[in-house]
């Protein structure tokens, strides 16, 4: 079998097993939070908390709830850090400096999994386990509450009231993560991936000296990296590591985990706004960007440039045997076009256009599907904007699922299309201008440029994943991508909610013979289109520097 038709082949089993768990998983989750009825165990987590889960909020207090859950989660995780020498089961390790402690902090806290250490070499077990795997759940948890409180903004009308966050966080912890993390550990487990608590040990002997490796709780940790689409690897390999990622199954299950959750939000929305028709043309702008943006990075990979790619099959460097080219091309555009961050592979050494095309899908705003929960919230912002667009085409009030797009609402998704750029954009620049940050890119040219516009690009759009050949280990990059995480995480956050109460209050707006029928495919290219534009205005300078100047000499 060649390599290009096996890659094809995967991706079309891939297509046919989200298929699958669409409808039941989409259907699952609106009624997980359109119930009025609460668990025992989530009764007891109310009680240790001390939260009225029946109480609904406005959007400032959703925003306070998110935001202070949030802060508590970035001062406890990175207390551990700081402690993690005294701790059982921290394998030796010393604390972690104070800096990287705050990066570290702040990038799982947002859902990035930005990481600047080598995980077997730097996190004990404690705060592998109790830090950061806990925060894999609640923060992927906290995006799926503001995406929920986004689409009740849509669905109800004349009141204020977007639900209960601690309702919200509670149940898609409790309902949806844990019990799929649990059954993919298993499946991972059953694979060949490593779960246990074993020290440091020596596995032979490699270049004339002893190999050592640490075992971990890495199956359980590797399901909700992927699921919650985190990507924080227990190994500095990532997914590419074959204690986390063992064979093309466990490859192809993990790109699976990574995108579930994202596209059956959009059946989701669909019940919990009383139209499929809208979820489904959500779906389809989404799968069109998967879709393309799939086949156009296989294309870059598996393009032959002489007798070394010929012999390979593609462009195989820095791309595992096991996964070869089509893994690895589905892989890295699922965790880019992803808030995921995970890497099977290193997109450091992919072609030219190939890096690029990891560094759009990143700059689109990671809603095609996007993570888990930030996906919908972003896809629907744009929806608000290419409505916007479309009734200045024909000179009418746009409109949105019954509710009037005033300026109002445009100011709210104006400021969220514009806060990840404009961070992205700032700190590249101020990078690229001090002397000391440049110090760390092992390249110079459009490449080294490329690195390090990669990084702010990855931190500011909660990726996590790495050209790998910046060396981001330095207080400046742990300081400055560290805000880049959590401006880029909260504020568009702040937006979001504050669009959803404006939504809320409005009374519906009857469809009339002029409404946009907005489930129609004029609509999802319409869509499609503005994402294109909007990403090509704000990056394409940027981009023509780095990426598209390599591949273009290449």
């Amino acid at each position: 079998m060649s390599p290009v038709l096996a890659g094809v082949l995967q991706l079309l089993a891939l297509i046919a097993a989200l298929a699958l768990a669409y409808i039941p998983l989409g259907d699952y989750m609106a009624k997980v939070y359109s119930s009025d009825k609460h668990w025992r165990v989530e009764k007891w987590i109310y009680k240790g908390i001390g939260a009225n889960p029946n109480t609904e909020m406005r959007w400032p207090a959703y925003l306070r709830g998110v935001l202070a859950f949030s802060a508590v989660g970035v001062l406890f995780l990175y207390v551990l850090q700081r402690v993690q020498g005294v701790l059982p089961g921290s394998l030796g390790f010393k604390a972690i400096d104070p800096d990287q402690a705050f990066n570290t902090a702040a990038s799982f806290v947002a859902n990035t999994n930005w990481q600047s250490y080598y995980g077997e070499q730097a996190m004990g077990h404690v705060v592998q386990t109790a830090g950061l795997a806990v925060q894999n759940f609640v923060s992927a948890a906290v995006g799926i509450a503001v995406a929920v409180a986004l689409v009740r903004g849509f669905a109800r009308s004349r009141t204020g009231e977007l639900g209960n966050f601690w309702s919200d966080l509670v149940r898609g912890t409790v309902r949806i993560l844990i019990p799929i993390a649990v059954v993919g550990a298993i499946i991972l487990v059953a694979c060949g991936a490593i779960q246990n608590f074993a020290g440091i040990h020596e596995v032979g002997q490699f270049m004339g000296g002893s190999q050592q490796w640490n075992g971990g709780a890495v199956a359980s940790q590797e399901a909700i990296k992927e699921l919650g689409t985190n990507g924080g690897g227990y190994f500095n390999a990532n997914s590419a590591h074959p204690f986390e990622n063992p064979t093309p199954f466990t490859n192809l299950f993990e790109i699976f985990l990574i995108l579930v959750i994202p596209f059956a939000l959009t059946r989701t929305f669909g019940r919990m706004v009383g139209s499929l028709k809208q979820g489904y043309a959500i779906l389809a702008t989404m799968a069109t960007i998967w879709i393309g943006f799939t086949a156009l990075m296989m294309w870059t990979e598996f393009a032959h440039h002489g007798p070394a790619f010929d012999i390979a099959g593609g462009a195989m460097e820095g791309k595992e045997n096991r996964f070869g080219v089509g893994g690895s091309s589905i892989f890295a555009v699922a965790t880019t076009l992803t808030s995921t961050g995970a890497v099977d592979s290193f997109h450091s050494s992919f072609t030219g256009l190939g890096g690029g095309i990891t560094m759009l899908g990143m700059q689109l705003g990671e809603i095609a599907p996007g993570g888990t929960g930030s996906g919908l919230y972003g896809m629907l912002i744009m929806a608000v904007i290419a409505v916007f667009i479309a009734g200045l085409m024909v000179g009418r009030t746009p409109e949105y699922l019954g509710k009037k797009i005033g300026t109002r609402e445009m100011k709210f998704a104006a400021c969220y299309i514009l806060v990840t750029p404009a961070l992205v954009l700032v700190f590249t620049a101020a990078a690229m201008a001090l002397p000391t940050p440049g110090h760390s890119m092992t390249n110079s040219g459009a490449h080294g440029f490329s690195e390090i516009l990669y990084a702010y690009t990855s931190g500011a759009n909660n990726n996590g994943s790495a050209f790998a050949g910046l060396n981001a280990d330095t207080q400046w990059f742990n300081s400055t991508i560290g805000l880049a995480m959590l401006l880029g995480r909260f504020l568009p956050m702040v937006f979001v909610l504050a669009l959803a109460g404006s939504l809320a209050g409005q009374r519906p707006v009857p469809e009339t013979a002029g409404t946009l029928r907005t489930h129609k495919p004029l609509f999802v290219g319409l869509l499609v289109g503005a994402i294109l534009i909007i990403t090509g205005l704000t990056y394409f300078p940027a981009l023509a520097l780095g990426p598209l100047a390599e591949g273009l000499a290449s």
